[in-house]
């Protein structure tokens, strides 16, 4: 067990050889005698190695007297030893407790600060933010008040809806969150015509306000008028701007095409691995064992130990195993008639998660073909939706 084997590392013991041709004999008199051996192997019928504790060494004279047997120290264990070493060796522990003080002091300062949020979030804003602050690497942790720059954060910057600050080891790590900006609505009273948001085919047209200039039928593009906010009339000098509003319903087609091969390569693991350990201080890291990867193919699996903090602080160490499984590459070739029902199913789900609120689907059209043993699969649905949107007339 673990316990009994730390409770033996802090008494201390030995690891001996005996030799003799009575070894039965020693080790039955000195579980007579109360002498607890361990982790005993035999090499052959005159020799084994044990381990024994230090008081249980002493005791064991006389029973290799007994028995006429020949014991050596192999090997000495255990914290008494490691003391009595180190007294001999002041100036190491003088040098180990001094290098502890220094990462003890220096991981009480913020090292690095990283900002991750959504893919609006302008990281080089919120880091010119904190330096404005005086949060910057090289700050004590100390210093940082975490609540009130927070509330900084939301007060002073715009459109941020969310923020988090959390340290991490000597990592300031912000998480911001933008708040998604609604395109603005343009007023009742500016004048403005209703367009084409995409290429559709014309179905239904309802001019609430301006002048509908487009038919059921008509092919319109990205950009073009589709009722018009500019009201001519013969009995007026100049043209009538209005507010033009109404309802545009256009049949649109949205496409997708995938490939997959039909011989594909699978990663099948040997059971071989390699082991490479890196220890990491902070941003530098050093690799134990630089040796090229004995493995053509292999997939990598990293885990990473942090070590253990000191007087509640968490030194910037930790160990990164690097794993590599070796994988021969299996060539399989998959059922077709069971791919294109794959494909043709991902494909429509993947057009219907575009679709916009309200749009309604008229047909469906699925397209199969090979080449280079790759099957393409064409995903086509049409659909009914409004096309039209508003833009200022300039």
């Amino acid at each position: 067990m673990l316990v009994i084997r730390i409770w033996n590392y802090f008494r201390g013991y030995v690891i001996i050889k005996i030799e003799g041709l009575t070894l039965e004999r020693f080790i039955n008199l000195s579980i007579a005698k109360g002498i607890y051996l361990w982790d005993i192997i035999r090499y052959d019928y005159t020799t084994l190695e044990a381990k024994v504790g230090l008081k249980g060494f002493k005791s064991l004279r006389e029973v290799v007297k007994r028995v006429g047997c020949r014991v050596y120290i192999i090997e000495k264990k255990g914290f008494p030893f490691l003391i009595h070493k180190l007294k001999y060796r002041k100036m190491l522990v003088f040098g180990f407790a001094v290098a502890v003080g220094i990462i003890i002091f220096l991981t009480s300062f913020i090292w690095e600060i990283e900002v991750i949020g959504n893919e609006n979030a302008d990281s080089k804003l919120i880091v010119d933010y904190l330096t404005k602050m005086d949060i910057k690497p090289g700050i004590l942790k100390s210093e940082i008040d975490i609540s009130e720059l927070k509330r900084s954060i939301l007060r002073d910057i715009e459109n941020i809806s969310f923020v988090n600050m959390e340290i991490i080891g000597t990592k300031l790590l912000v998480e911001v969150k933008v708040r998604d900006v609604m395109p603005s609505a343009i007023r009742k009273d500016v004048p403005c015509n209703v367009v084409a948001k995409k290429k559709a085919v014309i179905v239904k047209v309802i001019a609430r306000n301006g002048k509908s200039v487009v038919e059921k039928g008509d092919i319109v593009k990205k950009g073009q008028v589709l009722i018009s906010g500019i009201i001519e009339d013969e009995k007026l000098e100049n043209p009538l701007l209005v507010h033009s509003d109404g309802t545009v319903l256009g049949k649109t087609l949205y496409v997708k095409e995938l490939q997959e091969p039909i011989i594909k390569k699978i990663e099948e693991e040997t059971g071989n691995c390699y082991s490479v350990r890196e220890i990491k201080i902070g941003n530098y890291s050093l690799l134990l064992n630089n040796k090229e990867i004995p493995y053509k193919n292999y997939i990598e699996d990293k885990k990473n130990r942090k070590l253990i903090k000191i007087l509640g602080y968490e030194l910037p160490f930790e160990i990164i195993v690097h794993k590599y499984k070796e994988v021969e590459l299996i060539k399989v070739k998959q059922n077709v008639e069971a791919l294109k029902k794959m494909q043709s199913v991902r494909g429509v789900q993947m057009i219907m998660n575009e679709l916009p609120k309200g749009a309604k689907v008229i047909s469906k059209d699925v397209k199969y073909s090979i080449e280079d043993n790759i099957l393409i699969t064409r995903v086509s649905i049409e659909v009914i939706e409004e096309i039209g949107e508003k833009q200022k007339i300039q």
